[in-house]
C-alpha cells in the first residue's frame, strides 16, 4: 500500500472514531436531559399528591365542622353566623350555650328585672366563662311565651336582654364590649305555648359563648 492509500485509511479511520464519540456524547446528553426530565415529572406528580391529600384533609374537616355546626341549637347557629359576619370572632367557634329558664332567671310580668336568684345564676355563669383563656364573645338571647303582641314579646325580649347584659357587665364579670343582645320574642319556642309550663319553658334567656 503507497502512502496515499495509507493516509486515506488512517483519516477514514479516525472519522469514524470521532463520530462514534460524537454520537455516544449525543446519547449521553439525550439520557441525561430525560433522567432530568423525568426527576421533574416525579417532583411535580408529588406536589400533586401532597396537595390532592391536603384537599381531602381539609374536606374531611371542614365536612366535621358542617356536622358540628349542624348540631348546635337553632339560637348558637344563629349567634355563630351574625359573628362570623361581623368579623367579631377570629375562630367562629362556639364554646358553650347556657339557657336560663324561668326557674332559674326569673321576670315578674312585665318586668325585666332580675332578682335575687337570677342574679346569683348569672354569677354562676360569669364564673363559668371566667376560665376561658381565649379571648370570647358572648351573645344574650332574650324570649318570651306568646301571651302579648308579635311587637311587645320582642320589645320585651329585648329588654330582658339587655338587662341580663347589664347586670353582667357591673359586676365586672364580664367586659360591656364582649356582649352582644338580641330578641327572639315568641318566634322560637322550646314548649307549647298552650299549657302553663310551656309558656314558662319559653320565657327564657339564651347566653351563647364563642371564641
Amino acid at each position: 500500500m503507497n502512502n496515499g492509500l495509507k493516509f486515506l485509511s488512517l483519516a477514514v479511520f479516525a472519522g469514524a472514531l470521532s463520530a462514534c464519540a460524537t454520537s455516544g456524547d449525543v446519547d449521553k446528553k439525550i439520557a441525561d436531559a430525560q433522567a432530568a426530565t423525568n426527576k421533574k415529572i416525579d417532583s411535580v406528580e408529588g406536589q400533586i399528591e401532597d396537595l390532592q391529600n391536603k384537599q381531602k384533609s381539609t374536606d374531611a374537616n371542614l365536612a366535621q365542622t358542617n356536622v358540628r355546626v349542624e348540631q348546635l341549637s337553632k339560637e348558637a347557629q344563629d349567634a355563630l353566623k351574625r359573628a362570623q359576619e361581623a368579623g367579631v370572632l377570629a375562630k367562629g367557634k362556639v364554646v358553650f350555650q347556657q339557657t336560663f329558664s324561668e326557674d332559674r332567671v326569673r321576670f315578674k310580668l312585665n318586668s325585666y328585672e332580675l332578682n335575687k336568684d337570677s342574679q346569683t345564676a348569672l354569677d354562676e355563669f360569669a364564673n363559668k366563662v371566667k376560665g376561658i383563656n381565649e379571648q370570647y364573645w358572648v351573645e344574650v338571647q332574650g324570649h318570651t311565651d306568646d301571651t302579648g303582641g308579635a311587637k311587645y314579646n320582642d320589645d320585651l325580649g329585648q329588654r330582658r336582654a339587655d338587662s341580663v347584659r347589664r347586670y353582667l357587665s357591673r359586676q365586672d364579670s364580664v367586659p360591656l364590649n364582649r356582649m352582644s343582645t338580641i330578641s327572639y320574642g315568641d318566634t322560637l319556642p322550646v314548649a307549647s305555648n298552650k299549657t302553663k309550663k310551656g309558656r314558662s319553658e319559653n320565657r327564657r334567656v339564651v347566653l351563647v359563648v364563642l371564641e
